[in-house]
């Protein structure tokens, strides 16, 4: 980790919320956060002998996806810094998932949303935003989430006394989220045993802030990051980083590997989970399988071997119900 990185690892406040005086009941929304269980897929590499998959099960938090923890820490930290006052509404660009997470803290603890986002976004995600009442600003789907990003940089230039603009891409909140939390889950829930790390790429703070932990905890560790194939993609949320805005957090250094995937394989693996495990996944997550399929397939060649490897289930399928990709053989 860079010397700068690991500073603000030190001494960067977690996203939880100050200890209350005194003993609550029942949970906050922000209690919710993270904890996510890990998965076994051992259908999947019945005949991988030596491999155990797990993918960490992201939907568990209370927006449904991994981009609660982010979300929450960026609040959080717009609050500290005093960049986040009263009287502002929150404005960011969005493939979905973050303005979900955006627009139920706003409602819950009560400030304004305002979300730049593509129009060809699933049907559900736009309902799920309405839903919470979140003001959308829909932008041509022919340019995906850079133009989003776009979109909400003018507003940000053009009104910067209403607007206090999140920048899920640029904000150090974002990956040490996944510092802080994502990855000690995981080190902890495999036992230390963790061998590879694999993760879709969006604005990388997933990517990023596990990694740079886990590499911590152990050098070894093989960490993998996953991007789309090409410019023109149906995988919500990620990034071709080569035609694409690239984030202000993302270090491609940091990964061991980058493996391309192709939105055909992505679907093919979110039907095939569907129909042989019993989960619904959405189409980062069947990714993620796919890629760690593809990793564990490559160990077997090299020199057959014990490997645990971990991916991250970005949300489940219910935001996707909509897509015909379902109903094809």
């Amino acid at each position: 980790m860079g010397q700068t990185s690991a500073k603000l690892a030190k001494t960067f406040p977690a996203h939880c919320a100050p200890a209350p005086e005194m003993e609550r009941l029942g949970l906050s929304l922000l209690d919710r956060i993270g904890n996510t269980p890990l998965l076994r897929f051992d259908r999947l590499t019945a005949d991988l002998p030596g491999i155990t998959l797990l993918g960490k099960a992201e939907w568990h938090n209370p927006g449904g996806s991994v981009k609660d923890r982010a979300v929450a820490s960026i609040v959080a930290e717009g609050r500290r810094t005093g960049k986040f006052t009263s009287g502002k509404t929150l404005l960011d660009a969005t493939s979905g998932n973050t303005g979900i997470a955006y627009a139920m803290l706003g409602a819950a603890e009560g400030f304004p949303v305002t979300l730049c986002m593509p129009t060809n976004v699933s049907v559900e995600r736009k309902q799920i935003l309405n839903a919470y009442g979140a003001n959308i600003v829909y932008t041509d789907p022919g340019e995906g989430s850079d133009g989003a990003i776009r979109a909400a940089r003018e507003l940000a230039a053009k009104h910067p006394d209403l607007y206090f603009y999140a920048d899920q891409y640029s904000s150090d909140a974002n990956w040490l989220a996944h510092y802080h939390g994502t990855a000690n889950e995981i080190w902890q829930q495999t036992e230390g045993r963790i061998t590879h790390f694999a993760a879709m790429l969006g604005t990388s703070g997933t990517f990023m802030g596990t990694t740079r932990r886990l590499k911590e905890l152990n050098p070894t560790i093989r960490c993998i990051s996953l991007q789309p194939d090409s410019a023109f993609h149906g995988i919500e949320g990620a990034k071709h980083m080569a035609s694409a805005i690239v984030p202000k957090i993302y270090d491609p250094t940091l990964a061991d590997e980058n493996l391309e995937i192709a939105t055909e394989d992505a679907h093919a693996m979110a039907r095939r989970v569907a129909r042989e495990c019993g989960l619904l996944l959405g189409i980062s997550a069947a990714a993620g399988i796919f890629a760690s399929l593809k990793i564990a397939a490559q160990l077997q060649v090299r020199k057959p071997q014990p490997a645990v490897i971990v991916t991250i289930l970005c949300d489940s399928g219910d935001k996707y119900l909509s897509e015909r990709f379902w109903t094809e053989k």
